[in-house]
């Protein structure tokens, strides 16, 4: 692992000094369990104390905090993207050795970038194209004309169906499926009928996507992932939908075909979208909350009904069947009201 100085960090990252610049970090760690060869970070006054008590050799704080504390530490206005930008540094992802194994299979007519690395059982369909330092991970299978930009990085198992396309420095992680058919049937009378899926799922650059995350191919047009957008795990985008750039969508979210999300929104975990909605540019939708209309104005929206005791529950439920009736007998009072 790298071993850098507290002095060598912040000629790359920017900020002031305090303390001890000849510092030796060789990684991160919280600061409940950091070590003295470990980098740490605080963000609010909130966990001062925790910090004040932390064994890391070094902390990342921003200037308010920076004078409470003993440690030597790196003044950053924004502590949290400096931490990151630290955590790369000095604990980088693993890199593969660049060639194709000799188990995967690779299309006579795939066109592989420079200094690519395909791992084992992975395979590279017809006229594929792989651009350079591209990795791909073991028993992924990249579907026939589908296309890598540069930088990519797919871990194991992860699927890029026939013509789908992926920008820059994209990450998928284990168990992606980029480019499955959307859920596209018509009713013939007695049956279901398949409607071709016969648009394709764009990943513009920067986008990284998590484990077993699906995003559906369009039905006539793409499915669009725009520049910078992040997905956790689990989250299902069905086909012909648009997530804006920097976009942020937390795990087990599910959106219906066609909805368009603005950019830099951020949507909580298990929110459910339905089909065929435009939300704006900066919302943020609570966990949990049911989206069931357009949002036009940036905000925070919630819908989600607060933890309460199951037999709390269970009245206000019984309380809620009646709603209707109340609101027709307390207007029905009020005319009555008006007229005495």
């Amino acid at each position: 692992m790298p071993v850098l100085t507290l002095a060598e960090l912040q000629a790359i990252l920017g900020g002031t000094l305090q303390g001890d610049e000849q510092t030796r970090l060789d990684s991160v760690a919280s600061l409940a369990h950091a070590q003295p060869h470990q980098l740490g970070f605080l963000v609010s006054a909130k966990h001062l104390a925790q910090a004040r008590s932390s064994h890391a050799g070094a902390l990342i704080v921003p200037e308010s905090l920076a004078a409470d504390l003993h440690q030597p530490c790196l003044v950053l206005a924004n502590p949290h993207a400096g931490f990151a930008k630290a955590a790369a540094l000095l604990q980088p992802e693993p890199q593969l050795q660049a060639g194709i194994h000799p188990t995967a299979v690779v299309a006579a007519d795939a066109v592989i970038g420079a200094d690519v690395c395909i791992g084992p059982g992975a395979v590279i369909g017809s006229k594929a194209k792989i651009g350079p330092r591209c990795q791909v991970g073991a028993l992924s299978v990249i579907g026939p004309n589908a296309e890598l930009d540069e930088d990519c990085l797919l871990h194991t198992r992860v699927v890029v169906q026939h013509g789908c396309l992926l920008g820059k420095r994209v990450i998928l992680h284990p168990g992606v499926v980029i480019g499955a058919d959307g859920f596209g049937l018509a009713w013939q009378g007695d049956g279901w009928l398949k409607v071709p899926q016969t648009g394709r799922a764009i990943l513009e650059d920067d986008v990284e996507v998590g484990a077993n995350t699906c995003i559906d191919r369009g039905a006539l047009d793409n499915t669009v992932i725009e520049t910078g957008a992040k997905l956790d795990n689990l989250i299902q985008i069905a086909h012909n939908c648009r997530i804006g750039r920097h976009t942020a969508i937390a795990a087990c979210v599910g959106i219906a075909g066609s909805t368009q999300i603005g950019a830099y929104c951020q949507i909580g975990g298990a929110a459910m979208i339905i089909g065929h909605l435009h939300i704006c540019d900066r919302v943020t939708v609570s966990a949990g909350t049911f989206v069931a209309k357009d949002i036009r104005e940036p905000g925070v929206y919630t819908s989600a009904q607060p933890l309460m005791k199951h037999e709390d529950w269970k009245h206000n439920a019984a309380h809620l069947r009646h709603l209707d009736a109340l609101v027709k007998r307390v207007k029905s009072l009020e005319e009555k009201l008006k007229k005495d």
